[in-house]
């Protein structure tokens, strides 16, 4: 899960990280309020949308007025921002922070992410901040620092004295250095976070570190520990799909394919969409109904795939333990039936109440193709797809 901005400072605030004094603002005489209230000769407007780049695409301006803060605010919200994360489509930006400005003196870069090599959290710095730390690392890999944190020890100064003389950072301000790291850590630790990027971090020209720009994400699979977090939730800026899952508890993700997947279990999710590119095709989704799954979020899951357009056609593939192919069969058909379903549909079930589940789909009366084992429901789904085009 993502946060705002806004919401990710005022996370980091809360366990000692610099950051500058804002306000959200939904409106243009919101922002114009805000800006009066920060005062200072600068201020900053900045759109609030769960994408970097947004200074690219014109959603990072500076005003030294409220009147200008006003005009620029009212120029950005509706406005469709689009950058290199959101794609063509763009996002429409709903609400912007009024930041105070500061004197910036060098602009660094440091991340905290799970290092899903190592399984552990991982500090990541360089001293070119505002750039794109994949650019860095791929243009100048010996800018970029890395220390791993034992999480038995926790972080310690020494982790934090290596990024600071990594950055050039020394005397007082290394010192603040030190404790700013502390605080990214510890919010990782206690907020489930499984990053937290500060791009750039700024020290000042009075020898401070604040974070001038903040994103977070957090494992979804710890929410239920952190109500704090959830309350955070933006779902305007999620993919509907993505949301229409999370409430049946389905594991989806939107892809640019044309066949919609129904899988039980990560591992098998991959192969099947492995093995339908190999046939020539591309999934749509990555969908795992679990392996626990009722009759009902199956056929909330079928549904959630033929809401897609692009899907033109469809393969189920379960291989049951845990999970009942007769489950799997009757959400299957009671979904088919309510949808009308119009593009083809492969199944292969494999695994407990097998021949039952069989049984179901052939009494069903509709039309559905049924497969004996992976290989052959990936080719006969592709083949239907070009059949039917």
């Amino acid at each position: 899960m993502n946060i705002h901005e806004y919401q990710a400072k005022g996370v980091l605030a809360e366990y000692g990280v610099a950051v500058l004094d804002g306000h959200v603002a939904y409106t243009p005489e919101e922002a114009e309020s805000a800006a009066r209230e920060l005062g200072g000769p600068i201020q900053v407007v900045k759109a609030q949308i769960h994408a970097g780049g947004r200074g690219k695409g014109g959603g990072v301006k500076l005003a030294r007025s409220p009147e200008e803060v006003r005009r620029l605010a009212d120029d950005m919200l509706g406005m469709k921002l689009v950058t290199h994360q959101t794609g063509p489509e763009g996002r429409v930006v709903k609400r912007v922070y009024i930041e105070a400005g500061c004197d910036i003196d060098r602009e660094l870069y440091l991340s905290v992410v799970l290092d899903r090599a190592t399984s552990l959290l991982t500090f990541v710095a360089s001293t070119e901040g505002g750039v794109e730390i994949e650019e860095v690392a791929k243009a100048h890999p010996e800018k970029i620092i890395k220390v791993t944190i034992d999480p038995v020890t926790g972080f310690q100064p020494f982790h934090g004295r290596k990024l600071a003389f990594g950055l050039g950072l020394g005397g007082a301000t290394l010192k603040k250095a030190v404790a700013f790291m502390r605080g990214l850590y510890n919010c990782c630790i206690e907020r489930d976070a499984s990053q937290v990027e500060i791009n750039p971090l700024v020290v000042t020209k009075q020898g401070d570190l604040i974070a001038l720009d903040a994103k977070m994400n957090f494992d979804s699979n710890a929410l239920y520990r952190q109500p704090k977090i959830i309350e955070l939730r933006d779902l305007d800026e999620e993919d509907p799909h993505e949301v229409e899952a999370s409430r049946h508890e389905l594991n989806y993700i939107k892809l640019d394919g044309s066949i919609g997947c129904m899988v039980n279990g990560a591992g098998l999710a991959m192969a099947t969409m492995d093995i339908i590119k190999l046939y020539g095709s591309s999934p749509a989704n990555f969908l795992d109904v679990g392996g626990g799954a009722t009759k009902e979020r199956v056929t909330a899951a079928f549904k959630l795939l033929l809401s897609d357009p692009n899907v033109e056609g469809v393969l189920v593939n379960i291989f049951g333990g845990i999970m009942r192919c007769d489950v799997i069969a009757e959400g299957v058909v009671a979904a088919a039936r309510e949808v009308n379903l119009a593009v083809p549909l492969v199944v292969r079930l494999e695994g407990t109440n097998v021949d039952r589940g069989k049984q179901i789909m052939a009494d069903s009366g509709l039309t559905i193709i049924p497969a004996d084992d992976l290989g052959d429901a990936a080719q006969k789904v592709v083949d239907a797809v070009r059949k039917a085009a």
